[in-house]
């Protein structure tokens, strides 16, 4: 029972390892970090929560043999990223880049959070806060302690 535990644990924990296929990998090893390292900021479009260096889709296997070629071509890694980009857009990217059009996506959640706040204080305020009381008329106090019984001690009938 411990074997097979100790079984699925260790296939669970090498699973990322196995997306990158062996024919993928480059005999320059200093390229092959770069290409690691890059692959890990590039979103796989088919499983769009993953990585390409953690994705088995095909379409990441195509994206990870591109970035080794261009990097074997000679392209830096913000030149692989831009190409990337420039091709697939700027989904591409695990890690969006700050822009005008995606400050909605980066600050939204924030502002929203504040917006929660400020409703949050401003119900419990005005709990707190007794709300304005008019005093009773001469005539509505006396029609009052009619009602309850009152002669004007305070203590009722």
């Amino acid at each position: 029972m411990i074997r097979a535990t100790l079984l699925v644990l260790l296939l669970l924990v090498a699973a990322p390892a196995l997306a990158v296929q062996p024919d993928e990998v480059l005999d320059d090893s200093a390229l092959e970090d770069r290409a690691r390292t890059l692959s890990a900021e590039v979103r796989c479009l088919v499983c769009q929560n993953q990585s390409i260096d953690d994705s088995n889709a095909e379409l990441a296997r195509d994206l990870r043999l591109l970035v080794r070629e261009r990097l074997v071509a000679g392209d830096s890694d913000q030149e692989v990223l831009d190409y990337l980009v420039a091709r697939y857009g700027p989904f591409v990217l695990l890690e969006p880049p700050q822009t005008k059009s995606t400050w909605l996506l980066w600050y939204g959640p924030i502002g929203l959070l504040a917006l929660g706040a400020l409703a949050v204080i401003i119900t419990f305020a005005r709990r707190r806060s007794p709300a304005a009381t008019v005093p009773l008329s001469d005539e509505e106090r006396r029609r009052l302690d009619s009602l309850i019984g009152d002669d004007g001690d305070g203590r009722g009938a």
